[in-house]
C-alpha cells in the first residue's frame, strides 16, 4: 500500500501515493471471518469468536489499517463490528446488494469467501462518504424490538391457522397461544420502553416523536431505534431511509408510474400501519392531504403511502427544531404521491 506510482506530465514525473487510507474487507459466516486488504495480497482467516475478533484486531493494526468494510449477514457479523468500533476503526457495514453491484460492475462472477473478503475491501476503499456510526445504546433495543414484531407476526400466523381450523379442541389450543403471546408482547414492550426512559436524551427524543398527531407509541419506538438519524437528515433522505419516497422510471418518451423501492422494511411496515389512524383521526394535516388525494382520483394505497411520507417529514422536523408537535392548519401546497 506504501507502493508509488508514476504519473508523467508535461514538466515532467511526480509521483504520489496510491493510497491514503489502508482499507480491510471481511467477509462473515456463522463461524469465521475471512479478511483481505484493498490492493495487497495479505490475508487473514479467524474464527468469529471473541478470541477470533482479538486477532483480526491486533492483525488490522499491525497492518495500519483504518477503515474496514463487512458485509451484513443475518448478524452474524454484529459483534465483530462492535468490537472494531469499540477500538476505534472505521467500520462501514454493507448490504449484499451493494457488495453484488460492485462486483456485477467490474464483470467479477467468481465467488468465494476470500475473494468476496478482496471484493470488499475494494468496495471499502471506493466508498466517497462516511456516514456516522449509529448509537451503539440502540443495537440491543433493536434486536430487543425485533423480537417484539417477530411475536407479532406470529400472533398473525396463529389467527390464520384459527380461522381454517374447524377442530374445537385444536381452535381452544391456537387461543390459548394467541392470548400467552400477546401477553408476553405487551411485557417486553413495556420492558423496552423502560429500558429506553433510562437514557435522559432518548427518552426525550422519545417523547418529541411521540407528540406528533398519528405517531403511536409503538410507531415512535420504532423510529427512534430504527431510524437513528432521524432530525438529522432532510426531509428527502427521511422518506428515503423510510422506502417511502417515489422515485422516477422514465425512459425517452416513456413516463412511468413512480413508485416507492428500497428503504427499512420493518420501519416503512411501522408508519405505514400508522398512517391510516393518523389520516382519519388524529392528525389534521394528514387527514387534509388524504382527502385532497382521494379527491384527486389517487387510489386509497397511494393517498396512505403520502401520508405515511408525510408523517415521517414531520418527525423529523419535530426532534431538528426540538420542540413538541403543534397541529398546523393544513397547507395548500401539492404534494407528491407514488
Amino acid at each position: 500500500m506504501n507502493e508509488l506510482q508514476v504519473r508523467i506530465t508535461r514538466e515532467g514525473r511526480g509521483r504520489w501515493p496510491k493510497r491514503n487510507t489502508i482499507c480491510a474487507g471481511i467477509d462473515t459466516s456463522k463461524d469465521k471471518l475471512d479478511v483481505a486488504l484493498d490492493g495487497s495480497s495479505e490475508e487473514l482467516q479467524v474464527k468469529n469468536t471473541a478470541e477470533g475478533h482479538q486477532e483480526l484486531v491486533e492483525w488490522l493494526k499491525r497492518h495500519k489499517v483504518k477503515r474496514v468494510g463487512i458485509e451484513a449477514s443475518g448478524g452474524y457479523e454484529q459483534a465483530a463490528v462492535a468490537e472494531l468500533r469499540r477500538q476505534r476503526f472505521v467500520v462501514i457495514v454493507f448490504q449484499p446488494i451493494q457488495v453484488r453491484a460492485y462486483a456485477t460492475f467490474h464483470l467479477q462472477r467468481a465467488k468465494n469467501d476470500k475473494m468476496d473478503a478482496a471484493l470488499i475491501a475494494a468496495c471499502t476503499a471506493a466508498v466517497k462518504k462516511i456516514h456516522p456510526a449509529p448509537d451503539p445504546r440502540l443495537q440491543p433495543f433493536a434486536v430487543h424490538l425485533t423480537m417484539i414484531d417477530q411475536i407479532k407476526e406470529d400472533i398473525a400466523k396463529l389467527k390464520n391457522r384459527l380461522e381454517s381450523c374447524p377442530d374445537e379442541r385444536v381452535q381452544k389450543f391456537w387461543k390459548e397461544q394467541i392470548a400467552l403471546l400477546a401477553k408476553h408482547r405487551r411485557a417486553e414492550f413495556k420492558a423496552l420502553v423502560a429500558a429506553i426512559r433510562k437514557h435522559r436524551d432518548l427518552a426525550a427524543r422519545l417523547d418529541l416523536i411521540y407528540s406528533v398527531g398519528g405517531s403511536g407509541l409503538p410507531t415512535a419506538v420504532a423510529i427512534l431505534i430504527r431510524m437513528p438519524e432521524i432530525g438529522q437528515i432532510t426531509r428527502e433522505q427521511a422518506a428515503a431511509l423510510t422506502g417511502l419516497a417515489p422515485y422516477d422510471d422514465d425512459s425517452g418518451k416513456h413516463v412511468g408510474a413512480r413508485r416507492i423501492d428500497g428503504g427499512r422494511q420493518r420501519l416503512r411496515q411501522a408508519l405505514y400501519t400508522a398512517a391510516l389512524p393518523a389520516s382519519f383521526r388524529w392528525n389534521p394535516q394528514l387527514m387534509a392531504l388524504y382527502s385532497r388525494l382521494i379527491a384527486a382520483g389517487k387510489g386509497h394505497k397511494r393517498a396512505l403511502v403520502a401520508c405515511a411520507r408525510k408523517l415521517i417529514v414531520i418527525i423529523n422536523a419535530v426532534v431538528a427544531r426540538g420542540t413538541p408537535w403543534v397541529a398546523e392548519p393544513p397547507r395548500t401546497a401539492s404534494v407528491s404521491v407514488t
